[in-house]
């Protein structure tokens, strides 16, 4: 069962988000408190939204996502932040079911485009997406300024 997150699900959401981490060899990167992802995604204006994947209702997997916006389509889509299914919950069709869900969103907004970035080494999530229609964009290469290069950039005058 896929369901839209409530404010009684940050736990779970945080425990998922510690475990991707893991998962993806970064435990260290994963400093969002649950008071933080409280914030962003239940706060006064949310920034980011999440859906749970529930076997016999307990959360096994979540979709973490929040608006981008197309100037050349001139319409919303979704980027999808985090996706991630606990491995004793895999292959139950649930990472599946959350995308459809995603991509239903999409179709019922008139959002143009599911977009989302998966690490190279990833072979059984690449595998999975491109199952699905989904197609890498590799003439694109992703940058990040973080940590202390963002905040030397961030503090020029």
């Amino acid at each position: 069962m896929i369901r839209t997150a409530t404010p009684a699900d940050v736990p779970a959401i945080h425990a998922m988000v510690r475990e991707l981490a893991e998962y993806e060899k970064a435990p260290d990167e994963a400093r969002a408190t649950q008071r933080q992802l409280a914030e962003a995604l239940f706060g006064e204006n949310p920034a980011a939204f999440a859906h749970i994947a529930e076997e016999a209702g307990e959360p096994v997997g979540f979709a973490l996502w929040f608006l981008n916006f197309s100037t050349w389509r001139g319409v919303h889509g979704i980027y999808l932040e985090d996706l991630y299914v606990r491995p004793e919950a895999r292959g139950g069709g649930h990472g599946k079911a959350l995308l459809t869900e995603l991509a239903r969103i999409c179709v019922e907004r008139g959002y143009e485009r599911l977009e989302w970035s998966v690490l190279d080494w990833n072979r059984p999530s690449i595998e999975f997406y491109e199952a699905l229609g989904a197609r890498p964009q590799d003439e694109w290469t992703v940058y990040r300024l973080t940590d202390e290069a963002l905040g030397k950039l961030g503090s020029r005058v």
